[in-house]
Order: C-alpha cells, then sequence, then structure tokens
C-alpha cells in the first residue's frame, strides 16, 4: 500500500504544480466561483492521473519500451509548448486581466500533458503484486485532493506572485517537461 500512495504522490506532483500556477492567476475570483473552478481542475487532473496508468497497464509489456520512451518526449513537447504559451500570456497580460481562461479545453489540455508519465508508470503496474484497479483509483484521488489544494495554495500565493504568477507557471510545466526526457 505505501508503495501504491508514493507512487500517487509521485505521479500527482505536476498536477499540483499546474493547479498552484492556475489558482494564483484566478485570485480575485468569487468564491463560489473559485471552488467550482478548483473541482473542475481536481476533477479533470484525478481522472486524467486515474485513466493513464489504467492504459498503460492494459497495454502490458508487448509496448513497454515503445510507448515508455514515446511517452517522455509527447510528454515533453505539450508541456514546454504550454509552458512558452504562458510565458508568452505572462508578457502580454495587463495586471488587471491576469486570469486564464479555465476552458474545459484547457482543463483537458493540462490534465492530458500531466498524466501522460503516468501512462508509463502505469506500465509497472504489471510488474508489481498489487490490484491494478486500486492503484489507479488511489492515484486517481491522491491527484484530485492535491490539485484542489493546490488552487487554493496557487490563489493565496497569488497576492506575492504578482504579474509573475502564470510566467512561473509556464516555468514550471517546461522544468517538468524537460525532466521528462532527462
Amino acid at each position: 500500500m505505501l508503495e501504491i500512495f508514493l507512487l500517487a504522490l509521485a505521479l500527482a506532483a505536476d498536477a499540483f504544480a499546474a493547479a498552484i500556477g492556475l489558482g494564483a492567476t484566478h485570485q480575485n475570483e468569487a468564491k463560489s466561483q473559485f471552488l467550482k473552478m478548483a473541482l473542475l481542475i481536481g476533477l479533470y487532473f484525478g481522472v486524467a492521473q486515474g485513466l493513464m496508468p489504467l492504459i498503460g497497464y492494459a497495454l502490458g509489456f508487448t509496448m513497454l519500451g515503445w510507448l515508455a520512451d514515446g511517452a517522455s518526449w509527447i510528454a515533453f513537447l505539450i508541456l514546454v509548448a504550454l509552458g512558452i504559451k504562458m510565458l508568452y500570456e505572462s508578457r502580454s497580460v495587463n495586471d488587471d486581466d491576469m486570469r486564464i481562461n479555465l476552458s474545459h479545453r484547457t482543463l483537458l489540455s493540462l490534465a492530458i500533458a500531466t498524466s501522460i508519465d503516468a501512462m508509463a508508470a502505469g506500465f509497472t503496474l504489471n510488474l508489481l503484486s498489487i490490484n491494478a484497479y486500486l492503484a489507479c483509483l488511489i492515484i486517481a484521488l491522491t491527484t484530485a485532493i492535491l490539485s484542489i489544494l493546490g488552487a487554493y495554495i496557487g490563489q493565496k500565493s497569488g497576492t506575492w506572485l504578482g504579474s509573475w504568477a502564470e510566467a512561473l507557471g509556464g516555468l514550471v510545466l517546461i522544468a517538468i517537461g524537460i525532466n521528462m526526457v532527462i
């Protein structure tokens, strides 16, 4: 069980960092609107983090080498592209207009980008003597909880991060992407 929880924490780290950046750009949001947004962030990130290892588990041993290597590069490209976009937008945004439009498409893109490495981790579930479905549920719940918490941390810390919140989020995404291929 400890193994599953540590895996869940490691896989949730990307989503947690992204949620902090998203929360920081919505610091002036009404309480009810922010709660809805934080729950959506948790839902999207949690479901993606729970499904990706299940996909990796289902694909099994036959494709382990090919997809494990490819998943890192796909995640790298998506995260770096999103990071560069956030950096660009952070320089062209007024202090009064720092909010990122959190459409379902944006949330889905971020959720997939931050969970692609979880697919590769799903391959390892075949090697461990654990219930893969239980592991994926724990990963999903851990990610959802940490993402909601991250959004709130970001909202509160946004006051001292100021206009650099989006740039910081972009840099974090780029760093995570680079870390995927190192």
